[in-house]
């Protein structure tokens, strides 16, 4: 955490002098180049011709000038210890946003933008084939580093709103979240170490936002400390850049590395791994292939969009055609170790605080599965705190107590309402 006050208040200064700098350059560099977009050319044409004709067009220094700006507004989003940042678009309203603890608002200090002049700085963004793909595809996932001290990098997606631009960029973080603030159980930590487990599926879930990839990089920590390995991690984009440590960690981005969630998995197999981190498992076909490859004798770890432990299940039986769910089920139950379902919650103190429910495979819930009882594992997860498990609203409860949460912020954000509020009344 000192070294990444370090770096804000480095930012700071740098910041306040060149902000009105570049914004002043780089709005006169936009406003020339905007001249030269014919009025008849709109829509998706109007996309293709920024791209390939006003930027292949721009010098080096013009298109350097356009990125300083980005980044100076980067650079004031780690400024304000914002998540995210988002600019572009209709919705927009031609005002930079920011999400700080959780909201989202318009900065009117950052000064506005046009529809072309948004699109112009997104687009320059952007390698030519992934120009491409953007005209084709209306969207693109994509990662963004720049250097100002300390290697800041960012996880950015472009797409169309209303024929123009939008882009939203989230902070990756400068350094990894320590294992230990997760408060895991020693038998949980077992389950998701390398040195204690050697095979398996385990899964990380959580609605967009929830910090599933921050949990993931610090599981990833915790082995490349512990233990002698390769680390195959496939996803898009590419966020934390890890160092290896004990472990020798591969990073392949879909997209630039490998070309989808399934390829990068299949592939890996030839690449002899010990863990294969699946950054989403967002389609049936790679549902498949990561449930095959843990099949197969290694520990793989994924995420999934999901509130709970029995709704993971249910997703991923719910993902498979009906011909196939008998067998996917019983593998499933055969290979599934440990299922984190996590919230970022308001805290008392302004902040967000960490909720989280915790399901480790037993015999007992493997029945449960087998059995087609999924609804039966709730209470399951309730009365096994012994094995390091609990409930989303047992832990919002704890937090209740500890006064880091209010009551109100656990009755919002729990899951069983009924639940909660018994918890609470106890």
């Amino acid at each position: 955490m000192e070294k990444n006050t370090q770096i804000i208040e480095r930012l700071q200064t740098k910041a306040l002098t060149m902000k009105t700098e570049i914004f002043q350059i780089a709005k006169q560099v936009l406003k020339e180049l905007i001249l030269q977009i014919p009025e008849t050319v709109d829509g998706v044409e109007r996309q293709v011709f920024i791209g390939k004709e006003l930027l292949v067009r721009a010098t080096e220094a013009e298109r350097m000038v356009l990125r300083k700006l980005i980044n100076s507004l980067l650079t004031e989003m780690r400024i304000r210890e914002a998540s995210d940042i988002d600019f572009g678009g209709w919705g927009s309203q031609k005002m930079v946003w920011l999400r700080i603890n959780g909201e989202k608002k318009p900065v009117p200090e950052f000064g506005t933008f046009e529809a072309d002049e948004s699109d112009l700085l997104i687009q320059n963004l952007l390698l030519e084939n992934q120009r491409g793909i953007l005209y084709r595809q209306r969207s693109i996932d994509f990662s963004y580093a720049f250097r100002n001290g300390a290697l800041l990098r960012h996880r950015a997606s472009a797409y169309f709103d209303m024929d123009t631009l939008s882009l939203n960029m989230r902070a990756i973080q400068t350094e990894i979240r320590a294992y230990q603030s997760y408060e895991f159980s020693p038998l949980v930590t077992r389950v998701l170490n390398l040195a204690h487990t050697k095979e398996g599926l385990i899964l990380v879930t959580g609605i967009t936002g929830s910090g599933k990839s921050s949990t993931l990089d610090a599981i990833v920590d915790l082995n490349n400390q512990a233990v002698h390995a390769h680390i195959v991690i496939i996803s898009s984009p590419i966020e934390f850049v890890h160092r290896s440590k004990k472990c020798i960690i591969r990073h392949r981005e879909v997209g630039r590395d490998t070309l989808s969630f399934k390829q990068g998995t299949v592939e890996a197999l030839r690449q002899d791994p010990d863990i294969i981190i699946i950054g989403e498992m967002r389609d049936p076909e790679t549902i498949m292939a990561a449930l095959e490859v843990a099949d197969s004798g290694h520990k793989v770890f994924s995420t999934l969009h999901t509130s709970s432990a029995v709704e993971s299940i249910d997703r991923i039986l719910g993902e498979v055609p009906p011909v196939e769910q008998e067998r996917v089920k019983n593998r499933l139950a055969d290979i599934l170790r440990c299922v984190i379902s996590q919230k970022l919650v308001p805290a008392l103190d302004s902040n967000r605080v960490l909720a989280k429910e915790v399901m480790v495979m037993t015999p007992s819930i493997k029945a449960a599965i087998k059995n087609n009882n999924t609804s039966e594992i709730y209470q399951m997860i309730a009365e096994s705190k012994k094995y390091g498990m609990t409930t989303i609203e047992q832990d919002l409860a704890r937090l209740y107590v500890q006064r880091r949460i209010s009551r109100e912020t656990a009755m919002n954000f729990a899951n069983n309402k009924r639940r909660m509020q018994q918890l609470l009344n106890v």
